[in-house]
């Protein structure tokens, strides 16, 4: 489980009262690292949890544009988020978030920072207890899919060819996510986790296996004045 400040990194859409969201901080980490995984790349198998496992095949870096969507448990609330991530594998990223509060997350391969710019406050935590039971030990590990997750074919009735990912850590808030593939391309993520909200992950420009400066995955504590360390 991730514990860290609350974040800040929503907007309602059209049509429903601007308000900012309640997830939490880099707990919000449950929710958009997972969409690191699948961004681009090519996908040949037939299966559901086969295709996930070529998939990540050969990803070594990847730059995308993305957007985050949010449906609270009732349905009444929709929240939206955007910005720019940058992935290195393993276990390095960086996460800008653009609007419609600016926010930085760093995992440096030691620890996961959580950097609210407008506030000028930072929360991080190891980076081995921030991910762990989470979706994002897909990046940080080189081991099986199966090694933290039960990985099984879901049907939805549809044209997609979908897996379903369960983490079997006990103390992880994730409940499930759901991938969708239509051939060979990803066409939907989904995840719910244990308040019954769901999330949605769409991702434009991206750019797989680019060269990447070392230094975006550093986060430079001089800049900073208010810390809160979590473990």
């Amino acid at each position: 489980m991730i514990h860290m400040q609350p974040s800040r990194n929503s907007v309602a859409l059209e049509g429903d009262t601007p308000q900012r969201a309640e997830s939490c901080g880099l707990a919000g980490l449950r929710i958009i690292l997972p969409a690191l995984l699948l961004l681009c790349g090519p996908v040949a198998a037939a299966t559901g949890p086969e295709r996930l496992e070529n998939y990540l095949k050969g990803l070594r870096s990847l730059t995308s544009d993305f957007r985050q969507v949010t449906l609270s448990s009732d349905g009444g609330r929709v929240v939206e988020s955007k910005g720019t991530l940058y992935l290195r594998r393993p276990g390095k990223f960086r996460w800008e978030y653009e609007s419609p509060v600016k926010q930085i997350i760093v995992a440096d391969g030691k620890r996961v920072w959580l950097h609210d710019l407008e506030l000028d406050q930072v929360s991080h935590q190891s980076q081995r207890k921030a991910l762990g039971g989470t979706p994002a030990q897909l990046l940080a590990t080189a081991g099986p899919v199966d090694r933290h997750f039960e990985v099984t074919p879901w049907d939805a009735g549809d044209k997609r060819t979908w897996v379903e990912l369960r983490p079997k850590a006990k103390d992880t808030q994730v409940v499930r996510i759901r991938i969708g593939f239509i051939g060979r391309r990803l066409d939907t993520l989904l995840m719910e986790d244990s308040f019954g909200q769901l999330t949605r992950f769409i991702f434009t420009r991206t750019k797989r296996n680019p060269r990447l400066d070392k230094d975006l995955f550093r986060f430079d504590t001089s800049k900073v004045a208010d810390f809160l360390q979590l473990d």
